[in-house]
């Protein structure tokens, strides 16, 4: 298991000039580095690429961020918008050999509701239907999609393992993953050992973050459980730090964070990873 970091932590939105956040990273002891890209004009994959190699680093994932007008169980023109950015998110990782695009591929966050069982099934029909044609795209370039439940106050879609594995059962694409998050899984699942037991060879990706969304490790969640978890199911991908801070404004507010989760950002990085490379070793 390769431990990465994801660069919100320090930038939003994530451009070419970020790049400059490499060397940090790989000082700190970071392989690998998530890169969230809110809008495809906002990098040069191959200059992203060259940085990170020259780093030392690979590009372990790409983040697909699903804000408004993205929506596989929206409008058409917005099933639209959401299929052509995706696909160019799939294009981006292949120019930058990143194996996988991650998160929540299937509908814009925020979009939480009550929904009628009719209109619930309507919606996962669609992005079924949307999932499979993107699938189908990702495939001939080698790229797998990594989907990721997030918690009912940011989805009403898409909240556990078990309708994970219903979604990727109906998708049916040997490419198409499960992405599990320590956060979500905090406030939506029984038990996090279990879930990732359930979801065994179907993970594909794995988010390690603070019960806070801080420091994994400064925090309430009973980590061993979850690293026994992930080596029963053989778990070989990578470990990835997603936690936000205040100092990016524009992802505090969409994450709600509202108050400094630590003292220091660099504590969720550096801290992180040292508590991260003991319990996974």
């Amino acid at each position: 298991m390769r431990i990465g970091l994801n660069t919100f932590l320090y930038a939003s939105p994530f451009t070419t000039a970020s790049t400059k956040l490499f060397p940090m990273i790989k000082k700190w002891g970071f392989e690998t580095v998530e890169i969230p890209v809110e809008s495809p004009e906002h990098i040069d994959p191959a200059q992203v690429a060259a940085a990170a190699k020259a780093n030392g680093l690979a590009i372990g994932s790409i983040c697909a961020c699903m804000g408004p007008g993205r929506d596989f169980r929206g409008t058409y023109a917005e099933q639209r918008t959401a299929m052509k950015y995706c696909k160019k998110l799939v294009d981006q990782a292949a120019v930058m050999k990143c194996p996988r695009v991650i998160g929540p591929i299937y509908s814009v966050v925020g979009k939480a509701d009550a929904v009628e069982p009719k209109q619930q099934r309507a919606e996962f029909k669609l992005v079924v239907k949307n999932l499979k044609e993107l699938a189908k795209y990702a495939a001939k370039k080698n790229i797998k999609l990594c989907i990721e439940p997030l918690n009912r106050f940011e989805t009403d879609f898409l909240n556990t393992c078990d309708k994970g594995l219903l979604l990727l059962k109906a998708v049916n694409a040997k490419n198409v993953k499960l992405h599990l998050d320590t956060f979500h899984m905090n406030i939506e699942e029984k038990d996090q050992h279990d879930a990732i037991v359930k979801a065994g060879k179907a993970l594909g990706h794995f988010h390690a973050c603070g019960s806070d969304r801080g420091t994994p490790g400064n925090d309430h969640i009973d980590w061993k459980p979850i690293v026994r978890a992930l080596k029963k199911i053989g778990y070989k991908g990578d470990v990835v730090i997603e936690s936000f801070t205040t100092d990016v404004k524009v992802i505090a507010r969409a994450a709600a964070i509202w108050r400094k989760i630590e003292p220091n950002r660099d504590d969720i990085a550096v801290k992180g990873i040292r508590f991260l490379k003991r319990v996974l070793k």
